[in-house]
């Protein structure tokens, strides 16, 4: 991808001489989708305008990207996105310079636009992968939302397509982001708290199978496409796809047709915590040992240094590793430790042992910019992820099994193997 940086000095001034009088020089002009000129912003479309997305939307903007586009199946929500978007810019100082926005049923009407530079998915578990790798064939950067993928395959699918297609990629894993999680990251990897002994996480368990009544479909959604991917027909229900007025967080994230529950959920934030510390960001387990058939609890990952892991659901959402010298555990704007005093520990710039990312949407943007990696790149998404859904086979066939993080495979084991995908329409598979 070129950049300004790459131009000769001679030649970009000899070019300054004939563009002077142009303030934005077009960057399909000169270097294609993802060339931003010195005076271009950043534009973006959304893909997925339900509950996730207001807020995803408002750090876009007060950190200057500019919304161009918009896709949803739901003609209401897509509207309201729409319109919060006109009315962000309608105050501001630079407004002359916003084009508008325009909304489409189908994403891949703006994956088609040449002037938008990257995409924000936060659809629904089901769709991430297929969305994701139309993106970066399309030549846009991604911003995706957690947990990656909702099975292996997938997400080794969107590491692939990232790659190929020499695309910037960030997992909405935005704790990595947060002062409290990298502060115990950093205890952890500096060897504050000594040798790393155990790690325990907390999160929800997993998917339940289908069990919602049908209802009536509202108007203007389009529930089939909503189905997507998925080869497996459900009718509609409010808990999958709420209504504007709905107060509750959609239940599809618990079904396990679309969701991983709360081990995909919650999982994708806070054993990402446990692998960023162990430093697992290109690696995983070696060994997930069950419980038991029909349990839910009390799961154990083994790494190869013999590190062992236990899923906790009953206690919240956390994330605590023991030393041999101390211990810290941590959750969102909350953090203990012991000794206490390692709760206060600083580390100058030069002591730095991780990525210090202070806003995980400037990072992706900055990231866009100098085409390196941001905090939370597709590799460190989709190994996150792939915990999260090894643990899930591991409990839906109730038995210990042996993993292979390089290969990605169990090892002598078929009916865990078919786990690792799942059927997908041919138009949607990855």
């Amino acid at each position: 991808m070129k950049t300004v940086k790459n131009v000769k000095r001679r030649d970009f001034l000899k070019a300054g001489a004939v563009l002077s009088t142009f303030m934005i020089v077009p960057r399909h002009v000169i270097g294609g989708p993802g060339f931003l000129a010195p005076s271009d912003k950043i534009t973006m479309g959304f893909i997925g305008c339900g509950k996730q997305s207001g807020g995803l939307r408002g750090n876009f903007l007060t950190n200057g990207a500019q919304i161009v586009g918009a896709s949803d199946v739901y003609k209401d929500k897509l509207q309201t996105f729409t319109d919060n978007v006109e009315k962000w810019y309608a105050d501001k100082a630079d407004k002359a310079s916003y084009k508008g926005i325009t909304g489409y049923g189908d994403f891949r009407e703006l994956l088609a636009r040449k002037d938008v530079d990257a995409v924000v998915i936060a659809l629904p578990d089901h769709w991430h992968a297929a969305a994701a790798v139309k993106a970066a064939e399309a030549g846009k950067d991604i911003y995706c939302e957690k947990p990656l993928s909702l099975t292996v395959q997938e997400g080794r699918a969107m590491v692939n397509a990232t790659r190929k297609h020499k695309r910037v990629f960030q997992t909405g894993s935005m704790q990595r982001s947060w002062p409290e999680f990298r502060q115990a990251v950093q205890l952890v990897q500096s060897g504050a708290i000594g040798e790393v002994k155990r790690v325990v996480v907390g999160n929800g368990g997993p998917p339940r199978p289908w069990d919602l009544e049908a209802e009536s479909t509202p108007s203007g959604l389009d529930w089939a496409t909503w189905m997507g991917p998925n080869t497996i027909e459900r009718p509609y229900s409010n808990r999958l796809a709420p209504t504007l007025d709905a107060k509750f967080w959609p239940e599809w994230r618990y079904i396990d047709e679309f969701g991983g529950g709360g081990m995909t959920d919650w999982g994708a934030h806070m054993f990402d915590i446990a692998q960023w510390g162990l430093g697992m960001d290109d690696s995983g387990p070696v060994e997930v040992i069950a419980p038991g058939p029909g349990m839910s609890d009390g799961l154990i990952y083994k790494y190869a240094n013999g590190i062992e892991m236990t899923h906790d659901s009953k206690n919240g959402n956390y994330c605590q590793f023991f030393g041999s010298e101390g211990d810290v555990w941590v959750t969102r704007k909350k953090i203990k430790t012991t000794p206490e005093s390692l709760a206060d520990k600083s580390f100058a710039e030069g002591d730095y042992k991780v990525y210090v990312s202070e806003n995980h949407y400037k990072d992706f943007m900055d990231a866009i910019k100098s085409r390196k990696k941001p905090i939370c790149d597709v590799e460190i998404g989709h190994r996150t992820a792939t915990v999260c859904n090894i643990g899930n086979i591991a409990y839906r066939l109730g038995k210990s099994l042996r993993w292979d993080p390089v290969k990605e495979r169990f090892e002598n084991d078929k009916e865990a193997n078919d786990l690792l995908k799942r059927p997908m329409k041919k138009e949607w598979k990855v």
